[in-house]
């Protein structure tokens, strides 16, 4: 990572010392996101309930800037100007993410046709490739839709990031890394997730878009 990053997440936990416990967990995460951004690979994120509303915010800060500016791919703007003979719109550069919570219809076809327990599954079979990363969000850790999707990216070759409550339920052996909130009751597990991944997705936007 470069020094700004690690500065950056040095920061963050010298002013949270009590969620110093997560730290070795958060860095790997961020490393892993770095490192399949880096390989040309993308985020895939679920959850269920509030978890859901988390995954969606995941990927949303992901998609465009969050704190820093984002300017778009030159590349980019040179071929939109060759096919249109006009500047690009307003757009901010992207790191791709998907919510595997985000399409009813599939969701549904697979709970009435397969089971509610597959609803991540069967979309992780589709979306998950070598170098991806999938983010599965449970503050029990033992949400059920979530253990055979990470079984199916796995198997896939996505790299797995578990983000529990304190203990990791059944993810904890499941994932490849688990960033374990030192909580245990639901919302307050929630409120230190959405620190943790605002960590992660700020760390992850500073490797990329910080200026030197």
């Amino acid at each position: 990572m470069r020094p700004n990053t690690l500065e950056y997440i040095r920061s963050f936990y010298e002013t949270r010392p009590g969620l110093a416990c997560t730290r070795e967990s958060v860095t790997a995460a961020i490393e892993a996101v770095i490192r399949c951004y880096r390989e040309g690979g993308k985020v895939l994120a679920a959850g269920c309930g509030g978890s859901m509303a988390d995954a969606e915010h995941i990927t949303g800060e992901l998609l465009k800037s969050f704190r820093l500016r984002r300017p778009l791919d030159p590349a980019f703007c040179q071929r939109y100007m060759e096919l249109f003979g006009e500047e690009p719109p307003p757009l901010d550069g992207s790191l791709p993410a998907v919510c595997l919570t985000g399409n009813a219809a599939i969701m549904t076809a697979v709970t009435n046709d397969l089971g509610g327990d597959y609803v991540f599954a069967q979309t992780a079979l589709s979306l998950a490739e070598p170098g991806d990363v999938l983010i599965a969000i449970s503050t029990s850790g033992n949400s059920k839709p979530l253990l055979p999707a990470i079984k199916v990216a796995r198997a896939r070759g996505a790299l797995c990031v578990a983000l529990t409550g304190s203990g990791g339920g059944k993810l904890r052996a499941l994932a490849d890394i688990c960033v374990a909130a030192p909580a245990q009751e639901t919302y307050l597990v929630q409120e230190i997730h959405i620190q943790l991944y605002h960590l992660l997705c700020a760390a992850v936007e500073e490797e990329f878009y910080a200026a030197a």
